[in-house]
C-alpha cells in the first residue's frame, strides 16, 4: 500500500508525507483463502490491519469449542489496532478469513514510534478507540434492552446502509456467523426470518434478503 493511499486511511490521515512513507514502508499485503486463519487468541501480537478486500471474523471459542462472533470486519476497516496498548501484547481473540481476503498488516514497533512523535496522530487513536468503546457500549444496550427479533431488526437496518434502490442485502456472511454475532440462537434465527415473512417485512431468497416493507421494520424498534 502506497503512501497516496494511506492517506485515504482514516487513522493515518494527520501524518506528513515523510512519515506515511515509513507506515507504508513497514506495511505488507497478505492474501489469506477462504478459512484461514489470520491469528488466534493469545499469539504475539506485532501487527494490526486493515481488510481491503473480503471479510474477516473475529471470535472467541468457549471450553466447549461453541464460537461467539465479536465482530465482522469489512472492506476498509481496521482491526486489532488497540491491541498494541494491551499488556503483553497479545491478540484477545481469533481471526478467520469468511471469504478469500486480502489486508495490509502494519507493524505495531512503527505505529508506536509514530505515536510518540505527532501529538495529532495520538489524538485521532484516541478518538478512533472512544468511538469503538462508544459502539461496544451501544451493542451492551441493544443485547440488554432488545430481544432477539430487535437485534435482528436492528441489524437489517444497518445493512440496508449498503443496499441497492431495490432493498436487496447480499449477506456476506452465513445465517449461523450473523446469529452467533447477534448473541441469537440459529433455530431462533430461522424463526424470526419465518416472522418477517409471514408478517410481509421482507423476502428469503438464499443468502440474499429482499426488505419488502423498511417503514414496518422500523416501527418494530420504535420506542
Amino acid at each position: 500500500m502506497d503512501a497516496h493511499e494511506l492517506k485515504t486511511v482514516h487513522l493515518f490521515a494527520s501524518l506528513d508525507d515523510e512519515r506515511l512513507a515509513r507506515v507504508a514502508a513497514s506495511s505488507r499485503e497478505i492474501e489469506y483463502d477462504k478459512g484461514a486463519r489470520l491469528f488466534d487468541q493469545g499469539d504475539p501480537a506485532s501487527s494490526f490491519f486493515l481488510v481491503r478486500e473480503g471479510m474477516v471474523k473475529l471470535f472467541l471459542l468457549s471450553h466447549a469449542g461453541e464460537e461467539k462472533v465479536v465482530e465482522l470486519i469489512r472492506p476498509g476497516h481496521l482491526f486489532a489496532e488497540a491491541v498494541m496498548f494491551m499488556e503483553g501484547a497479545r491478540y484477545p481473540v481469533n481471526a478467520q478469513a469468511l471469504a478469500p481476503t486480502r489486508v495490509i498488516a502494519f507493524s505495531n514497533a512503527v505505529f508506536l514510534g509514530l505515536l510518540q512523535e505527532s501529538p495529532p496522530l495520538a489524538l485521532r487513536m484516541l478518538g478512533d478507540m472512544s468511538r469503538r468503546l462508544h459502539g461496544l457500549l451501544r451493542e451492551i444496550d441493544e443485547l440488554t434492552l432488545f430481544d432477539a427479533t430487535d437485534r435482528f431488526c436492528a441489524f437489517l437496518l444497518h445493512e440496508m446502509r449498503g443496499a441497492d434502490d431495490s432493498g436487496r442485502i447480499v449477506l456476506a456472511a452465513t445465517k449461523h456467523t450473523i446469529a452467533s454475532r447477534l448473541s441469537i440462537k440459529p433455530e431462533t434465527l430461522s424463526r424470526i426470518l419465518a416472522q418477517l415473512r409471514d408478517e410481509h417485512i421482507l423476502r428469503v431468497e438464499g443468502d440474499t434478503l429482499v426488505l419488502l416493507d423498511e417503514d414496518a421494520l422500523r416501527q418494530r424498534l420504535a420506542p
